[in-house]
């Protein structure tokens, strides 16, 4: 006899957001790669200078480039290579959206263990993408 396997509300709830979170991320990214292959949105960088560029450092390519790290990608979404970050900083954001949306189900089943990490998860996530927690080589 097999075994059924069932989720719990909280897993279904993250699956359920996840699921959606990552088919509108892929359409996001569809439709920004759509814009700059067409040339709807002119770039950034030209494309006939990427060639030369891809073999340089990331301080390298940012310095020639004049591209300044971090957040700022938000103020060039105007250029069709930049337009692209925002599918992939939603997708990056989607696992948080997750865990905040399970928080008030673990705290109902008294799961204040899991609530905690979930807590947790999400200020790590957080901290992290605003560049508080500085690591890696950026």
């Amino acid at each position: 006899m097999e075994k059924k396997v069932v989720a719990t509300e909280e897993q279904l709830r993250y699956a359920r957001l996840l699921s959606y979170g990552m088919k509108i991320g892929m359409a996001m990214l569809l439709i920004s790669f759509a814009i700059y292959a067409l040339g709807i949105l002119s770039p950034f960088v030209p494309v006939d200078d990427l060639p030369k560029l891809w073999s340089m450092s990331v301080h390298d390519y940012l310095h020639k480039t004049g591209i300044h790290p971090g957040w700022t990608w938000l103020t060039m979404l105007n250029k069709g290579d930049f337009l692209n970050f925002l599918g992939v900083a939603f997708l990056g954001g989607v696992t948080i959206v997750c865990f905040l949306a399970i928080i008030p189900i673990l705290i109902r089943k008294k799961d204040y263990v899991y609530a905690l990490i979930a807590t947790l998860e999400v200020t790590v996530l957080i901290l992290a993408a605003s560049g508080i927690l500085k690591s890696g080589g950026h």
